[in-house]
């Protein structure tokens, strides 16, 4: 099928530009129209699907195309915005609107680079750089230099870049932010090479005590230096946050990481370093966070899962089958076992993520805990109901019977001798 004609000049545009002169892999490519339109689009079969400004889907490829467009402060957050798009529009006066330079650069059909604002420049110096003062208008660029930080972990960010961030923080910029894009910006930062970074970065230009306080306020706060030679909470959190991902852990399994201590912060100060049912507190605080960002109930039930469970987790080497069974039964993890495997991974990662010689040493808790899991499973739960029912056993032993098959299965999966 022939290709439809494109009005006006179309470039690629924004990440795809910058990826490729990165040598990284381009998935999807944004497309900007400049010198036509929205009428001369639809008239070249171009179907418009913009809301907020004109954006229209190829007829062929589905790609989308925007046309170039200028943007102005009307109101706070990052919706109060007039926009502009007509065939007067430059792509350069639609490249200045962009947050970072590195982002602000555009290639021509022939593979020519259009960059005004420096971004190749700031590619070879490895500098996350705003590209002018319209940054300060939308809040939501502050998640997203956090987010290209966790990308792009080698890059430093512009003094001038940081600064203009917290003046954005100081003038409540960041409390304009609605729940879903918060969410949506840390979830994908989440799943970066560095996630930390994103948290770092928010943490300097003050943000994260905005969208995350209860994160925060872990920073600063001592811990035992015998189980955590790391000390600080915050540290730690991030040490774990870093070890789920060098470990490739899906995104449920990373915020489980980021929520499983946040009860430390609120340990009285007369108990420190000892955290004495941290793990309740963190329950409360990680469901508060849940509801607040409407975090998919995936990522909210495993974290509160590992929340109230972790340290028990740790301590199962010292179980016996019986309380063996328990713990897996609070997990949920003989209904849900692919959850129990995902509360095992951060648990991992929480084991993993401290100082000294922590990383270097073996989990095998882990291993030990989805042996168990797997005998209990294979039990056949209605033939020891049923055997409990032909002694004339009423509801509470039968229940007893089937948790007692369960129990000597575990016993012989883990090779415990003698009562438990």
């Amino acid at each position: 099928m022939t290709q439809p004609p494109i009005p006006g000049r179309a470039y690629v545009v924004g990440g795809a530009v910058r990826d490729a002169l990165l040598g990284r892999p381009v998935h999807d490519r944004d497309w900007v129209v400049v010198g036509a339109t929205a009428q001369q689009m639809i008239d070249a079969g171009f179907r418009p699907v913009g809301r907020d400004f004109p954006v229209f889907l190829h007829p062929l490829s589905g790609a989308e195309y925007a046309l170039a467009r200028t943007e102005r402060k009307t109101g706070a957050g990052y919706r109060g915005f007039a926009v502009h798009a007509d065939p007067s529009v430059t792509l350069e006066q639609d490249l200045q609107r962009r947050d970072l330079t590195i982002n602000a650069m555009a290639q021509d059909g022939q593979g020519r680079i259009v960059d005004p604002w420096g971004g190749r420049r700031d590619l070879e110096q490895r500098l996350l750089r705003h590209v002018g003062p319209a940054f300060a208008e939308d809040p939501v660029r502050i998640l997203r230099v956090a987010r290209f930080a966790a990308r792009l972990p080698q890059f430093r960010l512009h003094p001038d870049t940081l600064e203009l961030m917290r003046g954005m923080v100081a003038a409540g910029e960041a409390d304009t932010l609605v729940p879903e894009r918060v969410w949506q910006e840390l979830a994908r930062g989440l799943m970066e090479q560095a996630p930390r970074r994103m948290f770092e970065v928010l943490r300097e230009c003050g943000a994260l005590a905005r969208v995350l306080p209860e994160l925060d306020a872990l920073w600063g706060v001592p811990q035992r230096a015998d189980a955590h030679p790391e000390v600080d909470c915050g540290e730690h959190q991030m040490l774990v946050l870093q070890a789920a991902a060098a470990g490739g852990a899906p995104l449920p399994v990373r915020w489980a990481c980021l929520m499983h201590d946040l009860g430390k912060a609120l340990t009285p100060a007369d108990v420190l370093p000892r955290h004495i049912g941290h793990e309740a507190r963190s329950v409360r605080l990680a469901a508060a966070v849940a509801a607040r960002l409407r975090v998919p109930a995936e990522c909210a039930e495993l974290a509160a899962v590992v929340a109230a469970e972790h340290g028990n987790v740790h301590r199962s080497l010292e179980l016996g089958a019986a309380a063996t069974l328990r713990l897996l039964q609070r997990c949920d993890a003989l209904r849900r076992p692919a959850r129990f495997e995902l509360a095992l991974q951060a648990c991992r990662a929480d084991h993993l993520g401290r100082g000294g010689d922590w990383p270097e040493r073996p989990y095998p808790q882990e291993p030990r805990l989805l042996a168990a899991q797997r005998a209990a499973l294979a039990v056949d739960a209605g033939a020891a109901a049923r055997e409990a029912v032909a002694r004339g056993a009423g509801t509470q032993a039968i229940a007893q019977a089937v948790a007692r098959a369960r129990e000597q299965a575990i016993e012989r999966a883990l090779g415990e001798a003698g009562p438990v």
